[in-house]
């Protein structure tokens, strides 16, 4: 029989559907043992609809029960940093939303703490799972692709006043960023998974759609490690909501599904330059096995690892990565510079990309 790990869930928005796709899908490997939130309605309905025998309002509560294994934290980003620190120092196992955090600074904190600790820390990047996704990294990673050329990325989002009726969407202080962190980044994430590190980037950034703080206009070109080049737009004012992927390598040609939240899941066009290709990509694929989509395939492979030791399957340095991204963007976008990645401490959007920083 595996092993069951107890999971105490915070924030019961985003946190519900962790529960709904990633911890109920999966009940031999988790229990939902206890939820946090500071808005009582919202903490008692997801407790009643689950069924979770423990509800409480105080964070520090979660850290003090011997028998919660892993902490999952699906609260607002700019609550992150501090629940992630104090749930490490716990010995606590931890799930975060994203963003992770809210500088590189921040991010390599985390890292830093990660690495004393006995737990491990799992961000979420939800859209690596599904069946499109992963076949489509399989064949890359074979060689079957052969070499990459371009690729374009989409995120045709539709977010109104009604959005921003919140006190912290949409304000620099509160989200940390507009469409590209609490939007764009998890298929930003997508296209490096199989399109390899970015190595400069150019992007531009408007607020055009709301009127708010933050950006909700990006328009960007990446030049990859690889020298494929790669061009990334995003929005909120779309009347009809995609995210989309196409990648065009030697042998083969990738076109994601439409589906604006889940373009991981299959079935993905896979385009062969020939009968040969196409050949070879069918043995490849031959008894691949389903992927889970979303939080239910990221949450089964966590707990692989869990059981053999290993790191997660989405690490706190691919985090680093996305939000290496995210301040590339905003550097560029606030000095007209082409920006070349990695970026270390030295850079002088470090310590924070919020302008009011």
């Amino acid at each position: 029989m595996t092993r069951r790990f107890n999971v105490a869930v915070v924030g019961c928005n985003i946190g519900r559907s962790h529960i709904v796709e990633g911890y109920q899908p999966h009940g031999d490997k988790y229990r939902v043992l206890a939820v946090c939130d500071l808005d009582e309605t919202r903490l008692s309905s997801v407790a009643e609809e689950f069924e979770v025998p423990r509800r409480c309002r105080d964070f520090d509560e979660l850290l003090a029960m011997d028998d919660v294994d892993i902490i999952d934290i699906s609260t607002p980003p700019a609550t992150h940093r501090p629940m992630v620190l104090k749930a490490l120092a716990a010995g606590k196992h931890v799930v975060c939303e994203k963003p992770l955090v809210g500088s590189l600074a921040e991010v390599d904190e985390i890292i830093a703490a990660e690495a004393k600790a006995k737990g491990r820390l799992m961000p979420i990047f939800q859209y690596r799972y599904g069946d499109g996704a992963m076949q489509a990294r399989r064949i890359i990673e074979s060689g079957l692709a052969g070499k990459p050329y371009v690729g374009t990325c989409e995120t045709l989002w539709k977010r109104g006043p009604d959005y921003y009726d919140n006190p912290w969407r949409g304000r620099w202080a509160t989200e940390l960023g507009g469409v590209l962190m609490t939007h764009a980044i998890h298929i930003h994430d997508l296209m490096t998974f199989l399109m390899g590190p970015v190595e400069r980037l150019f992007a531009r950034t408007a607020t055009r759609v709301n009127t708010i703080e933050v950006e909700d206009c990006v328009s960007s070109s990446w030049l990859m490690a690889s020298g494929a080049l790669v061009s990334a737009t995003a929005t909120l004012g779309s009347h009809e909501e995609i995210s989309r992927l196409r990648l065009s390598f030697e042998n083969v040609t990738f076109e994601s599904t439409h589906a604006p939240y889940s373009p991981g899941d299959g079935p993905w066009r896979v385009i062969p330059a020939n009968e040969a290709v196409s050949r070879q990509i069918e043995e490849l694929l031959a008894g691949f096995p389903p992927v889970g989509r979303r939080f239910n395939g990221q949450m089964e492979a966590f707990h692989r690892a869990l059981l053999a030791g290993d790191p997660p399957p989405v690490t706190s340095l691919d985090a680093r990565r996305a939000l290496e991204l995210v301040t590339a963007f905003y550097h560029s976008a606030a000095t007209g510079e082409d920006v070349a990645l990695p970026l270390d401490a030295a850079h002088p959007k470090y310590l924070s990309w919020r302008p009011a920083a």
